[in-house]
């Protein structure tokens, strides 16, 4: 199956076999596990916890969400803007530059149009709608991160794509040109030519693997997007680590942390944030506006699908985070967010979702010129 992707080889094999962080048939995590993050008094979900369990994993209704493009076409005043389209899918309008993060318009985690966690919420809009991208960040090869359909479609524009090592096989795989490909590993850095923005690889804890014997055949990270006035830092998926305050001596202050707050559990507080610990997490990169990724697009765990953003407004104010919570498809510049409004409440009302996005239009192949598009 082509979505699975393929093993890396040859030299990019070595390079990954040379860092500090392969353990010998794959990588692992360095960092000590905090005590209490993985709470052994509870077990480890079963298939059938993940078909069956839970309640209210998905809303009643479409969320509300908009057409960002007429956003998109007014001056970034601050210079920095984001955009969140979709679980850790996000639009960094940067100095200039234009950053997408683990772009996902599949319709399925998973590698089977058939089976596997199904999107809840549609993208606010079809990929071809998208502007002129001068960069794609990959943080890790999970389904709900690297998209085949989407990496094939995206690799029809040219773009660039910055991953983590090992990665650059699956999008060789999905149709990118290995020249449009760099793998980092931790602490190494890339700049685009110009040398105006870079993005830098950070630890997370993670784990990684497309198939049933590639687990941790590849790298997993965070990355740090950075431009002369801004810097953004984006977690890809990560459990609470005190790496994170090495992260803020070595690459902070951020003006934007975009951490992931869903699919969360009581046993999984090593691989995962959850809203609690991503608050932890927050504090140890040093502050910066928060914007919660990881939520209200596929039910990935047994939890209510808005407890992340729940429990994140009802504590965040307390410990004086400035939280960037914009609806779906919402352009908005973090220096210029005051408050937050709780928009998913009205989820299932009728005029709840603005846009609806078909997974056949979604997927459709991108068009640079003449953007926007009709």
């Amino acid at each position: 199956m082509k979505s699975f992707g393929k093993r890396a080889a040859g030299e990019r094999l070595e390079r990954m076999q040379a860092s500090l962080r392969w353990a010998g048939e794959g990588f692992r995590n360095l960092h000590p596990i905090l005590p209490g993050l993985r709470d052994h008094g509870v077990p480890r979900p079963t298939i059938s916890d993940f078909v069956c369990g839970g309640n209210r994993r998905v809303p009643e209704g479409p969320l509300p969400s908009i057409d960002p493009r007429p956003g998109w076409a007014k001056p970034v005043d601050s210079g920095l803007r984001a955009t969140w389209l979709g679980h850790s899918t996000v639009l960094i309008e940067i100095d200039g530059y234009r950053v997408l993060t683990d772009p996902v318009w599949g319709a399925r985690a998973s590698p089977s149009r058939l089976l596997g966690p199904k999107r809840f919420q549609s993208v606010p809009i079809p990929l071809r709608a998208l502007p002129p991208l001068d960069l794609v960040i990959v943080s890790h090869d999970h389904y709900d991160h690297l998209d085949y359909g989407t990496v094939r479609a995206l690799a029809k524009t040219g773009v660039p794509f910055v991953t983590s090592l090992g990665v650059g096989a699956h999008l060789e795989a999905f149709g990118v040109p290995a020249d449009l490909i760099t793998e980092l590993d931790w602490w190494e850095h890339h700049t685009l030519p110009g040398g105006e923005l870079s993005v830098t690889a950070a630890p997370s804890q993670h784990f990684s693997g497309r198939g049933l014997k590639d687990r941790n055949a590849t790298l997993w990270s965070s990355l740090v997007i950075r431009t002369a006035r801004h810097s953004v830092f984006f977690s890809g998926d990560t459990g609470l680590t005190t790496e994170y305050g090495l992260i803020r001596e070595r690459l902070g202050p951020f003006d934007l942390v975009m951490l992931e707050v869903g699919a969360f559990h009581p046993s999984w507080g090593d691989i995962h944030l959850g809203p609690d610990n991503a608050l932890e997490a927050h504090a140890l990169l040093g502050g910066g506006a928060l914007l919660p990724v990881h939520w209200g697009t596929f039910s990935l765990a047994m939890h209510a699908w808005d407890d992340p953003a729940e429990t994140l407004l009802a504590k965040a104010p307390a410990r004086g985070v400035q939280l960037v919570m914009p609806r779906l498809g919402e352009p908005v510049e973090p220096a210029q967010v005051e408050r937050v409004t709780p928009w998913w409440r009205s989820a299932g009302s009728p005029h709840a979702g603005d846009t609806v996005v078909t997974e056949a239009e979604a997927l459709s192949v991108p068009k640079v010129a003449g953007w926007p598009l009709d």
